[in-house]
């Protein structure tokens, strides 16, 4: 394989639409990194899928990179995010993707949220996108670290607008109008918890790949 196509990041997720903002999160902002061919999702490389056995958002994104990274040989990053409502006390929390009962049913999950809502009124209806991003060394060294990202809004009684994925289309963050699904994805990454904590990451990352 040419080096210059040769996989340098593996991104701990099968999601393509986490796999498209983080590659427009890091593009232009790793020297000599082409995001396009060497920013590589973890079924590209035959990584196995892993168990995300840790009780906050901090210790399954840690674990889904140190994993990864061991089984590919290529520095891992990986997220675990997910929508924490306040009047829920945190859930769905790390449980987001799989609320509903299975895993990566967005359609399910939203209704099953919505259902649960439906007597809250709009001026209880808090909550936040949260984000742990991590990053490891195949080697095992130097540590793995992680770096948190929050949007904080409220949610809608009904979803609203056809982009993103999972949640978006009920999260209004401060300050708008519009739900994470109606806005353009420059305007989500720019205020999104993956973009914050994906920037956090940034320095470290580019340590890495140096």
């Amino acid at each position: 394989m040419p080096e210059q196509s040769r996989p340098r990041l593996v991104l701990a997720t099968r999601n393509p639409g986490k796999l498209r903002e983080l590659r427009d999160l890091l593009r232009g902002q790793v020297p000599g990194l082409d995001v396009d061919t060497q920013v590589v999702d973890a079924a590209a490389l035959g990584a196995p899928d892993v168990v995300e056995s840790g009780v906050t958002f901090e210790e399954n994104a840690l674990l889904k990179a140190e994993q990864t990274a061991r089984a590919t040989g290529v520095i891992a990053v990986a997220d675990d995010s997910g929508l924490a409502v306040d009047v829920l006390g945190g859930a769905p929390g790390i449980f987001s993707a799989r609320w509903a009962g299975r895993h990566g049913d967005d359609a399910a999950n939203l209704d099953l949220l919505l259902a649960q809502l439906a007597d809250i009124p709009s001026e209880r209806r808090g909550a936040a996108f949260v984000c742990a991003a991590a990053l490891a060394h195949p080697d095992g060294g130097p540590a793995g670290h992680t770096e948190r990202g929050e949007l904080r809004g409220s949610l809608l009684a009904a979803p609203r607008g056809a982009g993103g994925f999972g949640y978006d289309p009920v999260l209004v963050p401060n300050g708008l109008d519009r739900t994470c699904a109606e806005l353009a994805p420059e305007e989500k990454n720019a205020i999104s918890h993956r973009g914050i904590a994906f920037r956090a990451l940034l320095p470290h990352l580019v340590e890495a790949l140096r």
